[in-house]
C-alpha cells in the first residue's frame, strides 16, 4: 500500500495527553464466562483502544481470540462462539510508539512445563528490558516487544513445579508496577504489585468471580464489587473459591494518583475512592488555591468536566459547556488544502460562540502534558469571542515520564520540565495559568503518602535505569 504523504497525515484527536497502557477482566465460574469479558472490556475500553483479547478454559484446554482495534470490532459472535468454558480473561491495550501490532495483543498464551497458560498485564516492569537481556544471551527467543512477554519466559524457566509458586519465584525477578491476570485450565490467579501501582478489585456475579482494573466494569455486567486486592496480594480462584495470599516482602503503598486526575472512568470506585467524587475536591481545591475573576467556568470535556463542577462550586462561578466534544473522531488522513487554523482541534472540539462571546472564561483541564493543544484551545475560545481566558489545571506541573504502565513522552518534551508556570502561560497565549499544588492534590485524594506522585516530583518510589538506558533498549525491542 502507498503511503500516505506527510503532508496530508493528521491524527485526531490531537495527542496531547497522557495514555494508559491497558486494563484487564477475568471472570471464573460462569457459563457465559467470554461474553461476560467482552462486556466487562467494554467497560475498560477507555485504558486501551489498540487491541483487545480474550483467553477462555473449558477445564481442558485454553482459547484464544484476539485483534486490532476496538472491542466491539474485535469481537463477533463468531470469535465469541469459539471461547468455550466457565473461565475467561481479557485485555485492552494502549500501545506506545511502534508497538501496535497484532503480535503485542494480549492475553499473551504459551503452553509449558507448568501446562496452558495464559497472561494479561497492566503496568510497566523497570527493568524488563535489562532482564530480557539476560534471557536472550542464555537462549531465549521473543517475539514480542512487550515486557509481559518477560514474566511468561521467566516462570515457564522457573525450577518451580506448582504454578502459583512459579509465578511468584519469577515476579522477584522483576521490578516495577504489575497487576496481573494469569489463566490455567482450572484457575484464575490475580496479583497486585507490592507498591499496588496500578488497580485490580474484587468483584462477584451470583457465584462467579470477578477481577477487573476498574468497578465500572462491574456495574456494567450487574456485577458486586468486593473489595480492592491489597498491595502484593495474590489471589487463587479456583474450585475451592477465592484463596489469598502475601507472598512479596512488604513495601510503602504508591499508588497511582493519576488514576484519579485522569485515567480512571469517573463512575468507577479505584483505591477505595469514588473517581468523580475526588475529582470534585480537586477543582474545589483549585478554585481556593488559584482564583480568578471571570464570568464562566468552562471544562475542556472530557477530562476536565468533574474539576470543573468542583471549580464552580468552590468559586461561585457559574459553570457553561463552552466546548462541545466531537465523540465520533477517530483518525483522518485527509487535511484541506487550505489552511483550517486550528483544524486538528476543531475536528475534536468546538466552542459554542453564544456561551462565550464578550465572557471572561476560566477554562479547566486535567493537565498540561506539551502544551500544543492548550494553546490551541486557548486560541479557538478567544476566536469565539471570549474577552479574557483563564486556565486551570486540576493536577500539579508535570516535570518527569512515568515508567510504571503510562505512556509518557520523553522528559524534554514535558513542557513543565523546562519551563516555568509564568512561561507556560506565556507559551499557551492565557491571560492567565494556574496549577493545583501538590499539597491540594493529598488534600483532595487524603492520604497523600501513600500514592506514587513520580511525574510531578520527579521522586520514584522503585527505582528506574538511566533514561537514555531504557530509551536504548526499548528502541531496540520496538525495531
Amino acid at each position: 500500500m502507498r503511503a500516505v504523504p506527510s503532508e496530508h497525515r493528521l491524527s485526531v484527536p490531537d495527542d496531547d495527553h497522557f495514555h494508559e497502557e491497558c486494563g484487564v477482566f477475568g471472570i471464573y465460574g460462569h457459563p457465559e464466562a467470554a461474553n461476560l469479558t467482552y462486556l466487562g472490556l467494554h467497560g475498560l475500553q477507555h485504558r486501551g483502544q489498540e487491541s483487545a483479547g480474550i483467553v477462555s478454559s473449558n477445564g481442558e484446554q485454553l482459547f484464544e481470540e484476539k485483534g486490532m482495534g476496538l472491542v466491539a470490532r474485535t469481537f463477533k459472535r463468531r470469535q465469541l462462539q469459539r471461547l468455550k468454558g466457565r473461565l475467561a480473561i481479557g485485555h485492552v491495550r494502549y500501545s506506545t510508539a511502534g508497538k501496535s501490532n497484532m503480535v503485542n495483543a494480549q492475553p499473551f498464551r504459551i503452553d509449558s512445563c507448568k501446562g496452558e497458560i495464559a497472561i494479561a498485564h497492566n503496568g510497566n516492569l523497570v527493568n524488563a528490558a535489562m532482564v530480557r537481556d539476560e534471557l536472550e544471551r542464555a537462549g531465549s527467543i521473543f517475539r514480542t516487544s512487550s515486557d509481559t512477554e518477560v514474566i511468561l519466559h521467566l516462570l515457564a524457566r522457573s525450577s518451580q513445579s506448582d504454578l502459583e509458586a512459579a509465578i511468584v519465584a519469577a515476579l522477584k525477578q522483576l521490578r516495577g508496577a504489575y497487576s496481573l491476570l494469569f489463566i490455567a485450565r482450572d484457575r484464575m490467579i490475580g496479583v497486585r504489585d507490592p507498591r499496588g501501582f496500578r488497580p485490580l478489585s474484587l468483584g462477584r456475579l451470583n457465584e462467579a468471580h470477578i477481577l477487573t482494573s476498574e468497578s465500572c466494569a462491574l456495574d456494567l455486567i450487574d456485577g458486586t464489587f468486593v473489595r480492592d486486592l491489597d498491595p502484593g496480594e495474590m489471589v487463587v480462584i479456583g474450585e475451592g473459591g477465592v484463596r489469598s495470599y502475601r507472598p512479596f516482602p512488604k513495601e510503602a503503598p504508591a499508588q497511582c494518583i493519576f488514576e484519579y486526575v485522569y485515567f480512571s472512568r469517573p463512575d468507577s470506585e479505584v483505591f477505595g475512592r469514588s473517581v468523580h467524587e475526588v475529582r470534585k475536591r480537586l477543582g474545589r481545591e483549585l478554585a481556593q488555591e488559584q482564583p480568578v475573576e471571570a464570568d464562566v467556568v468552562v471544562p475542556i470535556p472530557d477530562s476536565g468536566v468533574y474539576a470543573a463542577l468542583g471549580f464552580s462550586e468552590g468559586s461561585g462561578i457559574p459553570l457553561a459547556f463552552g466546548l462541545v466534544r466531537n465523540h465520533y473522531v477517530g483518525r483522518t488522513f485527509i487535511e484541506p488544502r487550505q489552511a483550517i487554523r486550528n483544524f486538528g482541534v476543531k475536528l475534536k472540539l468546538n466552542p459554542v460562540r453564544t456561551l462565550l462571546e464578550g465572557k471572561r472564561v476560566v477554562l479547566i483541564d486535567d493537565s498540561i502534558v506539551r502544551g500544543t493543544t492548550s494553546k490551541k484551545i486557548v486560541s479557538m475560545v478567544r476566536a469565539a469571542g471570549a474577552r479574557e481566558v483563564h486556565l486551570r489545571i486540576s493536577s500539579a506541573p508535570t516535570v518527569g515520564p512515568c515508567y510504571y504502565g503510562v505512556d509518557t513522552p520523553r522528559r524534554q518534551e514535558l513542557i513543565a520540565s523546562s519551563h516555568s508556570v509564568e512561561e507556560i502561560g506565556r507559551f499557551i497565549e492565557a491571560d492567565s495559568l494556574g496549577y493545583l499544588s501538590l499539597e491540594g492534590m493529598y488534600r483532595a485524594v487524603g492520604e497523600g503518602k501513600s500514592f506514587c506522585t513520580a511525574c510531578y516530583t520527579n521522586r520514584y518510589p522503585v527505582p528506574v535505569p538511566d533514561e537514555e538506558q531504557v530509551r536504548v533498549a526499548t528502541d531496540r525491542h520496538r525495531a
